[in-house]
């Protein structure tokens, strides 16, 4: 079963069917989405989620509205009249909701996000990405639910599309904070473990990147160093250099994958990274200087 079918099994089975003004908005949530439109004068609200369908159908004797459920290959299709309600209004074949008037009051705006979200929401697999949306039928249904979140500190965002209005989230911590706000408790635990080990994984990741990247840098260095020490004495010129650089110059021509720090505790007197650093430097210095000097 997908993430987002658990999602949705979990909020079907919410015991918040007792106030009947949060039953009321939830449907209206349902009646928001962009698989509910009006067909020959009824409300039509189509889904392939049995959990959906389950949910919608309570809500429905909730509040006491006759209805007819047919199923068409996978997709389950659910009728009723339209009902005469102050907060919608009915377009040539959508609904739209006005302007609400239930204040701020959470416990009815969690109702309505939760029947969006139920209606025509979407969590893709956090394993994988985190992607939420909720598709709409108008846009000012999406702006509606966008600034309800936002009344709870919940950031999301708005595309349009030809034919409906997507309302978006990519950030992992906003997708936790709506998916607690419409009570999908269990959820948000699986989400937020997924999280913690994707987040951790993308870290040691990350590290094991650098590490690479600096040791490829390392050796990259490493074989210079050793190709001007083998072009010094190539061309006898080795044979001038102080004793302390002839002495650096050969272990790094012996310990080819040695790091700074391990050179240095190498030599008969053990310099730091610093020192080792500059010796290296000043060889390079010379094989260049004794190139040009050639050259001329």
């Amino acid at each position: 079963m997908s993430f987002s079918k658990e999602m949705k099994e979990e909020l079907s089975k919410l015991t918040t069917l007792s106030n009947k003004e949060s039953v009321r908005l939830e449907w209206i949530g349902y009646l928001m989405s962009n698989n509910t439109s009006i067909v020959k004068g009824k409300i039509k609200y189509a889904t392939e989620n049995e959990y959906n369908i389950n949910r919608f159908n309570k809500l429905l004797n909730n509040l006491k509205i006759d209805y007819k459920i047919e199923l068409q290959g996978k997709v389950y299709s659910i009728f009723f009249k339209k009902q005469e309600m102050e907060e919608v209004e009915y377009l040539e074949n959508k609904i739209q909701i006005k302007p609400l008037k239930i204040g701020k009051e959470e416990m009815l705006l969690k109702a309505l996000v939760r029947g969006c979200f139920l209606g025509g929401g979407s969590l893709n697999n956090p394993n994988l990405t985190y992607h939420l949306e909720i598709l709409f039928s108008t846009y000012q249904n999406a702006i509606t639910v966008l600034e309800v979140l936002g009344e709870f500190g919940i950031c999301a965002k708005l595309l349009t599309r030809k034919k409906s209005t997507s309302l978006y989230i990519k950030e992992a911590e906003e997708i936790s904070k709506l998916l607690a706000f419409v009570g999908a408790t269990k959820a948000v635990l699986n989400f937020e473990e997924i999280r913690v080990m994707r987040d951790t994984k993308n870290s040691i990741n990350r590290l094991i990147n650098c590490e690479t990247a600096n040791l490829n840098k390392t050796i990259n260095a490493s074989l210079e160093q050793i190709k001007q020490i083998q072009y010094l004495k190539d061309k006898k010129k080795f044979e001038y250099l102080p004793e302390n650089l002839k002495e650096l110059a050969n272990l790094r021509q012996k310990h080819p994958e040695a790091s700074l720090v391990e050179l240095g505790e190498m030599l008969k007197q053990p310099i730091g990274k610093s020192g080792v650093n500059h010796r290296l430097k000043r060889i390079m210095e010379i094989a260049k200087e004794w190139k040009i000097d050639s050259e001329k």
